[in-house]
């Protein structure tokens, strides 16, 4: 009889999963009281108290709320003053959206490689990247745990490089007692479906440096300028206004994310000692032991050769039939056709008179980055840690079962 539920076997859980959005009546009450006041858009409450919750609980001076986590990228790279002509460095091993902001603001993205046990961008490797071409560098806190900032900023700050943080998923994350977003020069932040915070869009760019948050309000209500006239349009901008629907399921999730972000942390800490029985899959590692992960992702690193040579890809699939839903994760972003099929082009931003570099993506090599997405990186989704110590120990018991049974994953 088969013992690997891939093979017919029982699961490890047969217990399902939190759902997201949390099922709360508080977003019914906000969404109610949105219609009720018949200013669903421009002038509304809703939107103003999200920036200011955010802004409070992130210890930002300014909020600008926006249409999406990719609009508030490219808003943050814009209202920094990148632009043609100009590189900004970025980890390959994250969201399209983290690259393709910085071709929507008429920028090269340039890639450098991650550290292959934090998954997060070198700094070594930032310091290898930089020209005097580079205008921005991109930090993104990858499933939430913060990026090494420190030696980041010593990089950026004698340079003049502007630094936006990557926030999508990082909601509350710690980096060495302080909270992401504004370490930086502007922090970009998404409420998108799955985000820990989310109203199923949404964005926002925090920053403690009033003529950022100036250029990027403008930017966002088409042009205008902050205490102008309203048909006084002073730059180039967009209608990238946040609706009070959104703003209204924002304050409930921002009321909901201390209590959220505690058992995710603790579900984290939890698995990462109960891991150690497991040789051969490991955490994500912190930059810094007094960070904190807002467990936006449980990512791993995998070693095939402590089982039997299992490939990472038959490993999660025989997790999953385990009842343990897991996914392998991205590609290198230099592979994706946006930039690997731009080989010498004439397209802007890549191309001269607009840039004076030479672009060829397909020459770009991130080791590390390769390894991850190739062959040892995977995880599994925020709620997984709203299920609790129970859900942990699933998690780790189906690991070791696969491990004592590998003679049932002979791959072909």
């Amino acid at each position: 009889m088969p013992v690997l539920a891939i093979n017919g076997g029982e699961k490890t859980r047969a217990e399902g999963w939190p759902v997201w959005p949390p099922d709360d009546p508080g977003f019914l009450e906000n969404l109610a009281k949105v219609i009720d006041s018949k200013v669903w858009g421009v002038g509304g409450e809703w939107t103003r108290k999200a920036e200011e919750m955010m802004a409070e609980y992130h210890d930002a001076k300014f909020a600008a709320a926006c249409t999406s986590g990719t609009s508030a990228l490219e808003l943050a790279l814009r209202a920094c003053g990148v632009g043609p002509g100009s590189e900004v460095i970025v980890p390959p091993y994250t969201f399209i959206a983290t690259a393709s902001s910085v071709v929507a603001a008429g920028a090269v993205p340039v890639f450098a490689d991650i550290d292959e046990d934090t998954f997060n961008i070198d700094p070594a490797k930032i310091e290898e990247a930089v020209t005097d071409r580079t205008s921005a560098i991109i930090a993104v806190h990858l499933g939430g745990s913060p990026a090494d900032m420190d030696p980041i900023m010593a990089i950026a700050r004698p340079r003049g490089v502007k630094v936006i943080e990557d926030c999508a998923q990082a909601h509350g994350a710690i980096y060495k007692g302080r909270k992401v977003g504004t370490i930086g020069d502007a922090g970009a932040f998404s409420f998108q479906s799955s985000k820990n915070v989310t109203a199923g869009e949404g964005g926002m760019v925090l920053t403690n440096d009033a003529d950022i948050y100036s250029r990027a309000w403008s930017i966002i209500n088409v042009g205008r300028v902050p205490q102008g006239e309203w048909y006084d349009h002073r730059v180039m901008g967009w209608n990238l206004r946040m609706t009070q629907f959104q703003g209204a399921l924002i304050c409930r999730g921002m009321e909901l994310l201390p209590d959220h972000f505690d058992l995710r942390a603790k579900s984290g800490d939890y698995l990462r000692q109960r891991l150690e029985d497991v040789e051969g899959v490991c955490m994500q590692k912190l930059t810094h032991p007094d960070n904190v992960s807002a467990f936006h992702l449980y990512v791993f690193h995998y070693e095939p050769e402590a089982f039997g040579g299992l490939s990472r890809d038959r490993f999660i699939q025989a997790l999953g039939a385990e009842g343990i839903p897991c996914a392998k994760g991205y590609n290198p972003l230099y592979r994706e056709g946006l930039f690997a099929d731009r080989v010498h082009t004439d397209e802007f931003p890549f191309s001269k008179p607009y840039y004076e570099g030479e672009c060829d993506y397909t020459a770009v090599s991130c080791p590390a980055c390769e390894r991850i997405c190739d062959e040892r990186g995977f995880w599994m989704g925020q709620r997984t840690g709203l299920a609790g110590e129970q859900a942990m120990d699933d998690i780790v018991d189906a690991m070791l079962k696969i491990r004592d049974n590998l003679g049932e994953l002979a791959e072909a």
